[in-house]
């Protein structure tokens, strides 16, 4: 049996935001990875459980201001960043972040990569009263996912097909 992690994004206010159980899969040179089959849920908050209807991993990389799902076809969104503080591992079982609210995204369909939620960013920088460094930090983490999401630098390129191959097919 797997190891299984509890996965706690968070706002900067501490707010519980999105939230799941997911198998640890394994670590290499980009961080650790965890992972979940098709018809697994996810959460919003405390809000009724989502069912997913394509398998994903995770990964959480060491000392990033980042995330990254990689979504199984046929999700239209291939991979989904989140920019967030470096996610902390409260224990081998728990690891949780802050996200803030920028996230950049590759297209399944057209290979087109973009950033999104920057007002979403910009209202919250007001609202939570993010520090000068925590907006830098997420600024430049946005640039460099940009960089590197599109020009498909690995973690980006072909380092989670191994990953996703441990989940996908699999039903909860």
């Amino acid at each position: 049996m797997s190891q299984l992690v509890q996965v706690n994004y968070r706002k900067y206010d501490g707010t519980l935001h999105w939230n799941q159980r997911m198998r640890r899969l394994g670590e290499d040179d980009h961080g650790v990875w965890l992972g979940l089959p098709a018809g697994a849920v996810t959460r919003k908050g405390y809000r009724p459980p989502i069912l997913l209807e394509c398998a994903h991993v995770l990964l959480f990389p060491r000392d990033a201001w980042w995330t990254a799902v990689f979504n199984a076809p046929p999700r239209e969104t291939e991979i989904y960043c989140d920019i967030t503080t470096p996610p902390e591992w409260v224990s081998p079982y728990e690891v949780t972040m802050v996200d803030l609210d920028l996230d950049v995204i590759r297209e399944r369909t057209d290979g087109a990569t973009r950033m999104v939620d920057q007002d979403e960013f910009a209202e919250h920088q007001v609202r939570y009263g993010y520090p000068a460094d925590v907006i830098a930090e997420a600024e430049a983490a946005g640039r460099w996912l940009m960089e590197a999401v599109d020009g498909r630098a690995e973690p980006f390129g072909t380092a989670c097909g191994q990953w996703l191959g441990m989940v996908d097919g699999e039903r909860r």
